[in-house]
């Protein structure tokens, strides 16, 4: 990559301001001035900006987030904080979050800049399983269990969810997993049977769960084990 390209990015300026401040003698790499915006940036260089240290990325980036409430999952909203405030990482934007959740849900999000392992995620067609937990606002029918896992009807649907598997844990509170990612579906699930979900939380995706050490808005890197489940074709996968 070149030099203004990178300081770009890591900067999060314009190419312009980039080379302005590379003609400016702000940047050293491996402890020497260089001026050349098109230097190319190798992966062992030290890189420093006014003396602060840059770090240059290598290969695709996975992690999980515990997510709050209050928070949306894209990464730009004009109304509301995204979950990229909790992540402290170079180029952060470049981040993207692989199945949202909504404002209101808490839990496991996987945030990568690996476009086709997120795809693996939420295509349809893979049918990967999240399981969720459920507080919904009237006592739950232990009939429910069967009527999930026989599909539902849901409002402007043409066909029946796929089969889910209902724990009822108490009166009002259950672990529902599912696979597939319909608009709002645990919500509309619960809807259709009559009831109203009041909290939701993702516990976990596939064989990925959220790391019970992990307080809400804390997150980590995935493991290769925890990335590989994902069960990415060879071909597809970036090298790291």
């Amino acid at each position: 990559m070149r030099l203004d390209k990178f300081i770009s990015q890591q900067l999060e300026v314009s190419r312009a301001i980039a080379g302005r401040e590379i003609r400016a003698r702000k940047i050293t790499i491996n402890g020497e001035i260089v001026r050349d915006t098109s230097y190319k940036v190798m992966p062992e260089d030290d890189i420093a900006y006014d003396g602060n240290p840059l770090v240059v990325q290598q290969g695709p980036r996975y992690f999980m987030l515990n997510k709050p409430q209050g928070y949306v999952c894209s990464t730009d909203d004009p109304d509301h904080p995204t979950i990229l405030y909790f992540i402290e990482e170079p180029s952060a934007y470049k981040l993207h979050a692989a199945g949202r959740l909504d404002i209101d849900t808490t839990g496991l999000v996987l945030l990568t800049d690996d476009g086709q392992w997120s795809h693996r995620i939420t295509s349809p067609r893979h049918h990967l399983e999240k399981t969720y937990l459920v507080e919904v606002e009237a006592p739950l029918d232990p009939a429910l269990v069967e009527t999930f896992a026989a599909g539902i009807q849901l409002h402007n649907e043409k066909t029946l969810t796929r089969p889910a598997r209902l724990e009822i844990l108490d009166e009002k509170a259950a672990r529902l997993t599912i696979g597939e990612g319909r608009y709002h579906q645990v919500k509309r699930m619960f809807a259709a049977m009559g009831n109203h979900v009041v909290a939701l939380h993702r516990e976990s995706i596939g064989t990925i769960v959220l790391d019970e050490v992990l307080e809400e808005g804390e997150y980590r890197a995935l493991t290769p084990e925890e990335i590989d489940s994902i069960g990415l074709p060879d071909e597809l996968k970036q090298h790291k």
